[in-house]
């Protein structure tokens, strides 16, 4: 079955992902969707960004349900960074935001997005991992960055997209998905729900 209703409902507050679901043509109506974002005893970075992923996915649906809006797919997402078998999330603050970029600075992490996709009951979920490898950082150069605010909001501490792009010296995997959606997996998803893109 194909379709051509292009609208979807996007259940994060994430100006990325909107940007790049516009970029593919489709139309979004944002959901709310709060969930606590601990990660549980012995849970690795997959494993988790998959069970936010659901878990936001569901929210977003309970949403859509009691306040009566019409069927159509909910999008939802999760990004985590991952190093030695820790996981960083969105930094608490400068100190943090510091340590992070340390722990990067001439070694790689992954990048790890999960993107869930749900209607009615049905739920289906792919996910992107991609080895980033950074350059040597000074100190000077993670303090600019800590200056200019970017880091703050973003798993990891950096967007690869802004002005940490120039830390990076390549990267193995997808580079939306380090945006925060990766584009292939998502492309896929959506070609269940009916949506032929681009």
């Amino acid at each position: 079955m194909s379709t051509n209703d292009t609208r979807i409902y996007l259940a994060s507050g994430s100006p990325r992902r909107r940007e790049i679901l516009e970029q593919l043509g489709l139309h979004l109506e944002r959901i709310h969707a709060d969930i606590d974002e601990a990660v549980l005893p012995g849970e690795d970075a997959v494993a988790y960004t998959e069970r936010l992923a659901r878990e936001k996915a569901a929210a977003g649906w309970r949403v859509v349900s009691e306040a009566g809006l019409p069927e159509r797919p909910l999008l939802a997402a999760d990004t985590t960074v991952t190093q030695d078998g820790e996981i960083f999330g969105k930094p608490e603050g400068a100190d943090d935001a510091r340590r992070m970029l340390r722990a990067f600075s001439g070694r790689s992490h992954q990048a790890i997005t999960s993107v869930a996709i749900r209607q009615g009951e049905r739920l289906l979920v792919k996910t992107s991992v991609t080895d980033v490898f950074f350059k040597e950082l000074s100190d000077a150069e993670i303090e600019r960055y800590l200056a200019s605010g970017e880091p703050f909001d973003k798993a990891g501490a950096y967007g690869i997209q802004g002005r940490a792009g120039v830390f990076i010296e390549h990267i193995e995997g997808s580079y939306t998905g380090v945006m925060g959606l990766p584009v292939h997996e998502t492309a896929l998803l959506l070609a269940e729900f009916g949506f032929d893109l681009p």
